[in-house]
């Protein structure tokens, strides 16, 4: 599957898969169901509706990134299994903080995180997990460029992998507790996503770039419009678009809630594997195009979106929401009509996003131009390459002086600020500004911690454009700029190779294979360390019903995983469970006061932090409930927003409704999560209340749970709370957690640890009695 991996390409087991559900089926199959069913543990017998059934599935391969690493390879430690079952890889990008430089902070990072790396990549060695050492780049560049290959079904912890749609595989975000289960070979279970059709016509031209088709989809779709399904691309316009363009489109494509995105294989994937040194696998897909990599003539779309390329504008989405869409010929009317600073502070390029060899050469003949005329960005630009080949790569090319040149500051290989990483000096917090970058996600604070910060989303050319004048109402496709000779130019339609003629420099060799046999390895945890901490199980649920729960806080509005367990500074907790837990809801609103971490102690009366006022009420063996809007637990599928509530107490988080892969940690650590039946019930919720929930002994797939609402006057309501629990789900509440389950079924099998598979048995087992 890749030079690092022994393990064959797999296409003649999925196409024997895929043929068994075609004659069970009997209809056209999209691309999405293609590949989803050929990874079917048991397609003879699965289930297979749309929405409504959960598949068991059989992934390629894991990739985890180091911050949500930590967490999963300590649940893999303590599930007690001696190594991985499936490839599987870390990647150091997220604890790089961007400060002065590429090389000063990579020297600084593995500094503070010596202690950090050294678990990972010793824990890595252990369990026979690839380990790619920091400076290396951002996951998922380093999956485009080495693992991902049409027809692949891959999960990565949080969702740091749906780029690879761009060379056509499934590659879908999920939590640690997720990874561990397909690490022990426990088949995967996802709930069977609807399929979303975006028909591509026309061609792109001047300004527009692939970037402005998601950030067009973003618009139509909403960011929950793709929740419960996967989006997939088809029609004349895609072999227009390269393939690194396709994978910054399904990259995006988590800020709309989607499953995961891809594209159908071309030509474009085609070129890109050959230029990866991977032209091996592009003859074996193009063996398999028609029956396993490209949908079927009349296949059915839940939803079918149109977007002619030749038509779409460049796009500028924000603030403060990645689905907030603005043509640029109407964003500097947009920007004063809502009194966002016109002045833009920063322009940053590159990150998971946009950071391949063609988005920076055509940002390069940007700034070339402007520099031949005298101008340069007049405020700082940030460039993020993806990976260690990109940066290697267009050093060699001329591409990074250019930039430097235009005043750019070429950061580590890593995220950066993307993911709040960024020591920002320019302005004060609560300061207001704008920002504008080529990022994927744009939520309030997340790039550096300044709630007052507006951030954008477009492509990597007009943040480069944006950057020479510094305001918001400059468009380059129709503006002139004055040069330093006092003559007006125009900039002329960005261009740039897709692949570098040279070919890719692989630059300094950073990826670390596991040994053959890593069991002699010691990997310590320092019981006194504030970066990394052994977990203790859940407690598992004691058969009685939930009563009198105190409400923790009502949140209102907005609520992504960044408002439920804030990254920035609090990345350095991630292996540390109780450390990082003091952020939990510390940025979400309070219905009661509109005020972030701010909340009553229905106990003492007294007004305090959120994690402090949980903490108090653990103390005292008192556990609470919280109450949210729409969509909660949109964005990253960061699984601490779902850790901490658990661990400081929580029982059960009942929402309007769920983003789809927090929904599915919160189960996974034995939390309740439930929806009101109706909606309207979210009113009738006071803070005061004291709230049961009853009917568990009964608790099954399909069956509301009733909630009794206990008013501080003496009144009730009682209110029905909807679930998407399963069989297998419920046994994760039951047991405490899902890694609970796991160590119950692991423990059965004790007594045959001598067979040839300790995995084998344990899915012959899981197999026979829970599926």
């Amino acid at each position: 599957m890749s030079k690092f991996d022994k393990m064959p390409l797999p296409y003649d087991v999925l196409e024997k898969r895929i043929k068994i559900v075609d004659k069970r089926i009997g209809k056209p199959l999209s691309l999405a169901e293609k590949i989803l069913f050929s990874h079917l543990d048991d397609p003879v017998n699965q289930d297979i509706e749309r929405g409504v059934s959960y598949l068991k599935l059989r992934p390629d391969r894991v990739a985890m990134q180091d911050a949500t690493a930590q967490m999963a390879m300590l649940q893999f430690i303590s599930s007690g299994l001696p190594k991985v079952a499936v490839p599987s890889t870390i990647h150091c990008d997220h604890l790089i903080e961007a400060q002065v430089g590429g090389v000063e902070d990579l020297k600084r990072a593995k500094d503070l995180n010596k202690e950090v790396y050294d678990f990972l990549k010793t824990a890595s060695a252990k369990y026979g997990v690839g380990f790619w050492h920091p400076g290396s780049g951002i996951i998922h560049q380093i999956v485009l460029e080495n693992y991902a290959f049409p027809g692949l079904l891959m999960i990565g912890t949080d969702s740091h992998t749906p780029n690879g749609g761009g060379l056509g595989g499934l590659c879908i975000g999920v939590g640690g507790a997720d990874a561990v289960d397909v690490m022990a070979d426990i088949p995967w279970e996802l709930k069977c996503p609807k399929v979303i059709g975006v028909h591509l016509s026309g061609k792109m031209t001047g300004w527009t770039t692939p970037k402005d088709v998601i950030l067009k989809v973003a618009d139509i779709l909403t960011v929950s419009g793709g929740t419960g399904a996967i989006i997939e691309y088809h029609g004349p316009g895609i072999d227009n678009i390269s393939c690194t363009g396709m994978g910054t489109i399904c990259n995006m494509g988590a800020e709309i809630g989607a499953t995961t995105s891809l594209f159908p294989f071309n030509h474009r994937m085609a070129d890109y594997l050959k230029a990866t040194s991977r032209a091996d696998i592009a003859e074996e897909a193009a063996k398999y195009s028609k029956t396993l990599l490209t949908p079927d003539p009349g296949c059915h779309y839940d939803q079918l979106v149109e977007i002619d390329l030749t038509t779409l504008e460049p796009h500028v989405n924000g603030p403060f929401t990645p689905d907030l869409a603005h043509p640029i010929s109407k964003l500097g009317n947009n920007a004063k009509t809502n009194d966002w600073p016109n002045e833009i502070k920063v322009g940053l390029i590159g990150s998971c996003t946009n950071s391949s060899y063609e988005d920076m050469a055509r940002c390069a003949t940007i700034a070339k131009e402007a520099l031949a005329h005298g101008r340069k960005s007049k405020i700082p630009f940030n460039v993020t390459p993806g990976s260690e080949q990109i940066r290697a790569t267009i050093e060699r090319d001329g591409i990074a002086q250019i930039l430097r040149d235009f005043g750019g500051t070429v950061l580590a290989n890593a995220c950066g600020p993307c993911i709040g990483q960024w020591d920002r000096k320019d302005v004060k917090k609560g300061e207001k500004n704008t920002i504008v970058s080529s990022y994927n996600r744009n939520f309030t604070g997340r790039n550096d911690a300044n709630a007052a910060t507006h951030a954008f989303v477009t492509s990597p050319e007009l943040v480069t454009a944006l950057a020479i004048e510094a305001r918001l109402n400059f468009n380059p496709v129709t503006d002139s700029i004055k040069g330093a000779d006092g003559k007006n130019f125009k900039l002329s339609n960005p261009f740039g190779d897709e692949l570098p003629s040279k070919g890719f420099d692989p630059g300094h060799d950073t990826y670390q294979a596991p040994p053959s046999d890593g069991s002699k390895i010691n990997v310590k945890v320092d019981p006194t360390s504030n970066r990394l901490q052994l977990l203790e199980p859940f407690k598992a649920w004691d058969h009685k019903d939930m009563e009198n729960l105190t409400i923790l806080i009502k949140v209102k509005g907005k609520c992504t995983t960044d408002h439920i367990s804030a990254a920035g500074p609090w990345l350095k907790y991630r292996g540390h469970l109780d450390n990082i837990s003091n952020n939990m809801f510390i940025t979400a609103t309070n219905a009661e006061n509109n005020e972030m971490n701010m909340v009553v102690n229905q106990i003492t009366g007294e007004c305090g932090s959120v994690p402090d006022t949980a903490r108090y009420y653990k103390s005292k063996n008192m556990s609470w409930v919280v109450f949210g809007d729409e969509n909660y637990g949109e964005g990253s599928s960061r699984e601490h927003a779902a850790l901490e509530p658990r661990h400081l107490g929580g029982r059960a988080i009942i929402v309007k409704s769920f983003a789809r892969i927090h929904e599915t940690n919160l189960k996974k650590q034995g939390l309740l999560a439930l929806t009101f039946a109706n909606a309207t019930d979210y009113d009738k919720v006071q803070p005061t209340d004291l709230v049961s929930i009853v009917g568990l002994n009964e608790f099954s797939p399909g069956k509301p749970l009733r909630c009794t609402l206990c008013h501080i006057d003496g009144q009730a309501d009682e209110i029905m709370l909807n679930h998407t629990f399963n069989e297998q789900q419920i046994e994760w509440f039951k047991a405490g957690s899902a890694l609970n389950r796991m160590k119950e079924v692991a423990s059965r099998q004790s007594s045959n640890n001598s067979s040839p598979s300790f995995f084998g048995a344990i899915r012959d087992f899981v197999n026979k009695v829970l599926f």
